[in-house]
C-alpha cells in the first residue's frame, strides 16, 4: 500500500495484484485511490514497466520469473524506496535478534543526540519515510531476506548481519539460498561503508568476503581483531573497556550479542562510546521477545511470541535456568525442531502444542510432537486458550511459562503480535 501511495505520488500508473480477497475497507480505500485491484495471475501483469513486491511475495513466482524474462524488471518495496530516501542508511539484518537490535540502536542514537527514524521490518514500510528523510538524518532499517532478495541499487552505509541460522525455507528452499539474500545487504555496499559482523557465525563471517565495506566484528566468546567482545562482566571496543554487562537488562547471552552489534552500529554512526553504557541500561526492550507478561502464585509468564524460528526459541529457553513449561508450534516452515531435544530435557517441566492441525498442510505440532518425542512430556493443547489455562493448573511456584513458538503464527493468528497480545491476555485474565 505504502508503495502504490509513493508511485502514484511521482505519476506512475498503477494496478494492484492479491492473491487474497480484500477487505471492504481496502476496497473502499483502492477506490479513493483510483487504483484497479485485479487477482495475481500473469495476464494481468500485461506489459507493465515494472512490478513492485510486497516482501511477503516470493522473488521466484514463476509469473514474476517469466516477466524478467520478458524484459519486466521486478522490485522490491525497499528497493523501490531507495531511489528517494535521503540521508544515510543503517541496515540490520539476522535470523534472530533483528527488531531489538534496530530498536535499540535507534534507542542510543536518540540518547546521543543524533537525528534518525526507524522502518523495514520492524513494522513501518521504508516508502513511508521518504518524506521525513533529510540528508542529517540516519534511516535506520530492520531488513529481512524477503526484503533483500531483490535488492541491486539499495545501499546501506553501515550494515550488520546478527546471525544466520535455518529459517523461512518454505520460501528460499535451502539455506545457501536464505543465506545469499541476507549476504546482498554487503553486497551493495562501496569502499568507505562499514560492515557488522558476528564473529563467532561461520555464515556471518563469511560475509566479509563480499563486502566493500570495511569489517567491524563482535564476539561474545573471544578478542576480535576489530571491534567489540565480551571479557567477563565487561564490554570492550578494541581491547578498552566502554561498559559493564550488568547494564544490560535483557535476558539471555543473544542479548548480549544483540547490545554488541547495536553499540558497534551506533557507534560507527557518531555515538561516543561513553554514551553507550547509560543508555544501553535505560533500554526496556521491544514487544513479544522475552516479555515478562506477570508473576501468578510464584509462577512468571514471559510472550515471546517474536520466536518464529527454532533457533530464536532455543535463546529464549537458554535465557531461563529450569522449571519451563514452553509452548510451541505454528505454521511449519521446514525446520528442524531436533536441536530443541537436549535444552528442553534439561530445563522444562513440559512442552504444550499449540496451532492448526491436519489437514492443515503446514502443521507444526505434529512434527514437533515426532521431533520431541522421549524428551520432554509433551501436551497438545491445539490453541492458546488451552494452553494457558493447562499451564495455570499445572506450573507450581518457582516456574515459568514462556510462549516461544519456533514457528509462524499465519494458521492462527494474522501475525506474531496478533498471537503475542492475545496471550499477553489470556495471562492477564487468569484468576
Amino acid at each position: 500500500m505504502a508503495a502504490i501511495e509513493l508511485l502514484l505520488k511521482y505519476g506512475a500508473r498503477v494496478r494492484a495484484m492479491d492473491s487474497s480477497p480484500l477487505t471492504p475497507e481496502e476496497h473502499a480505500h483502492f477506490a479513493k485511490l483510483g487504483v484497479p485491484v485485479l487477482s495475481q495471475d500473469e495476464s494481468n501483469i500485461g506489459a507493465a514497466t515494472m512490478v513492485v513486491l510486497s516482501p511477503a511475495v516470493p522473488y521466484d513466482l514463476p509469473m514474476l520469473i517469466a516477466a524478467r524474462e520478458r524484459g519486466i524488471p521486478t522490485t522490491g518495496e525497499v528497493e523501490l524506496a531507495s531511489f528517494f530516501l535521503k540521508g544515510p542508511v543503517l541496515g540490520i539484518t539476522g535470523s534472530n535478534g533483528k527488531t531489538t537490535t534496530t530498536a535499540l540502536t535507534e534507542h542510543l542514537l536518540q540518547q546521543a543526540g543524533i537525528s534518525c527514524q526507524v522502518g523495514g521490518n520492524i513494522g513501518t514500510a521504508v516508502t513511508t519515510l521518504i518524506d521525513s528523510s533529510s540528508e542529517q538524518r540516519w534511516n535506520v532499517l530492520e531488513l529481512s531476506s524477503f526484503q533483500l532478495e531483490s535488492i541491486s541499487h539499495f545501499r546501506a552505509q553501515i550494515a550488520a548481519c546478527l546471525n544466520v541460522t535455518p529459517d523461512h525455507l518454505d520460501r528460499h528452499h535451502t539455506f545457501e539460498i536464505y543465506a545469499h539474500a541476507k549476504a546482498r545487504l554487503f553486497e551493495t555496499q562501496q569502499a568507505g561503508d562499514a560492515a557488522v559482523l558476528n564473529y563467532d557465525d561461520a555464515t556471518c563471517r563469511g560475509f566479509a568476503a563480499l563486502t566493500k565495506a570495511t569489517v567491524t566484528w563482535f564476539s561474545a566468546t573471544q578478542p576480535v581483531p576489530n571491534g567489540v567482545c565480551l571479557n567477563g562482566e565487561q564490554l570492550l571496543w578494541n581491547d578498552a573497556p566502554f561498559m559493564y554487562r550488568s547494564q544490560i537488562k535483557l535476558r539471555g547471552l543473544h542479548n548480549v550479542e544483540n547490545v554488541m552489534a547495536a553499540a558497534a552500529l551506533a557507534h560507527l554512526a557518531g555515538a561516543p562510546l561513553v554514551s553507550l553504557g547509560p543508555a544501553v541500561a535505560s533500554f526496556p526492550g521491544v514487544e513479544h521477545r522475552i516479555e515478562f507478561v506477570r508473576t501468578l502464585d510464584g509462577v512468571e509468564y514471559y510472550n515471546d511470541s517474536k520466536a518464529t524460528n527454532v533457533d530464536a526459541s532455543l535463546k529464549a529457553i537458554d535465557a531461563f535456568p529450569c522449571g519451563l513449561w514452553v509452548i510451541l508450534g505454528g505454521k511449519d516452515k521446514g525446520s528442524d525442531y531436533t536441536p530443541l531435544r537436549a535444552p528442553l530435557r534439561q530445563r522444562a517441566k513440559g512442552v504444550l502444542l499449540i496451532g492448526a492441525e491436519p489437514p492443515y498442510a503446514y502443521a507444526a505440532a505434529p512434527i514437533i510432537h515426532k521431533a520431541l518425542d522421549g524428551s520432554v512430556a509433551l501436551t497438545d493443547c491445539g490453541t492458546l486458550e488451552r494452553a494457558v489455562a493447562y499451564a495455570r493448573a499445572h506450573a507450581s511456584s518457582g516456574d515459568t511459562v514462556l510462549l516461544s513458538p519456533a514457528c509462524a503464527s499465519y494458521d492462527q493468528f494474522q501475525n506474531y503480535e496478533e498471537r503475542g497480545k492475545h496471550f499477553k491476555h489470556l495471562v492477564t485474565q487468569l484468576l
